[in-house]
């Protein structure tokens, strides 16, 4: 008996029954993710309420900790204002002319506040410019000082130098010529007579006294001329270090205090003063809704 081979399944037939299945899954796929999407629910208006309380109170606490403070004020009164325009659509019966009042107000008086800190910050930092430079400026004059009567002092220490070295080459060369008379020997076969070496010795002796003087008056005139130099010097130094101490202090006293700040305080009075509207605001609308439904149910009654 000859051995017959067992057929085999055509790929396209298992193809055929394969993408039925196929379809399945991927109808079971869509079917599964279809339960998988939820609607998200818009917030109710409590929702908004207690969200627009919370961001008014963050707003009235928000602190600048680096100044310039007013380059964040602008950026600030924007949030405020984005606050506000969330929170008037959400109410169900609308806002009343009132609130629209109230909260105008509340929004011009902290804007004129703010706009009134930012000139006095801008006024500060502006004087603070002034005056820094005026410091820059009065510091480059102290050294240019210092400069100048060293170069001064250096100049007026040549002059006496070549003033005195004559006089001081004079009274070497007397010196050495009265040195030289004193070690002579006098008397009749020396030469010279002891009339003579005396002469000579009070002459040498007087031209030497003289040129001495003469030195000692040059010496002194340029002492005189360099402590006039150096009054002169210390008189401007001590000018100028006035000048410097000067502007230092006005520097101090225009640092960031009392005066110039993040204006907290009235950015949380302008925050507290709102959420008071809003409140009223709320309060104004529950009432007109509880009057309403009495109307309501005192016409149907009589009906």
């Amino acid at each position: 008996m000859a051995f017959q081979p067992r057929a085999r399944t055509p790929r396209e037939f298992r193809r055929r029954h394969e993408k039925p299945k196929q379809r399945a899954k991927a109808g079971r796929r869509e079917e599964n993710s279809s339960y998988q999407y939820v609607e998200k629910q818009a917030p109710n208006s409590k929702d908004i309420v207690d969200r627009t309380f919370n961001s008014l109170h963050h707003l009235g606490t928000q602190r600048f900790a680096i100044p310039p403070y007013h380059e964040h004020f602008d950026r600030w009164l924007l949030n405020l204002r984005n606050v506000l325009s969330e929170f008037e659509p959400s109410v169900p019966v609308g806002v009343d002319d009132r609130f629209m009042q109230d909260s105008a107000r509340i929004l011009s008086e902290i804007e004129l506040t703010l706009q009134e800190r930012r000139l006095k910050e801008v006024s500060r930092e502006e004087a603070i410019r002034v005056l820094s430079q005026k410091l820059s400026e009065a510091r480059s004059l102290l050294a240019q000082v210092e400069r100048q009567d060293a170069t001064k002092a250096k100049e007026l220490s040549g002059q006496r130098d070549r003033a005195v070295k004559p006089a001081l080459t004079r009274i070497g060369k007397l010196r050495g010529e009265l040195d030289r008379i004193v070690r002579m020997r006098a008397g009749f076969l020396r030469g010279i007579s002891k009339k003579t070496k005396a002469q000579k010795t009070a002459e040498t002796t007087q031209r030497l006294d003289l040129t001495k003087r003469e030195l000692a008056n040059i010496e002194k005139s340029y002492a005189t001329e360099h402590e006039k130099l150096q009054a002169d010097h210390e008189s401007r130094r001590r000018q100028v270090l006035q000048q410097i101490e000067g502007y230092q202090k006005e520097i101090e006293s225009l640092e960031p205090g009392s005066e110039v700040n993040d204006a907290l305080e009235a950015r949380r009075l302008a925050c507290d003063a709102l959420i008071t509207a809003i409140d009223s605001l709320l309060q104004r609308n529950k009432s007109d809704s509880l009057t309403t439904g009495s109307s309501e149910r005192s016409a149907r009654g009589f009906g």
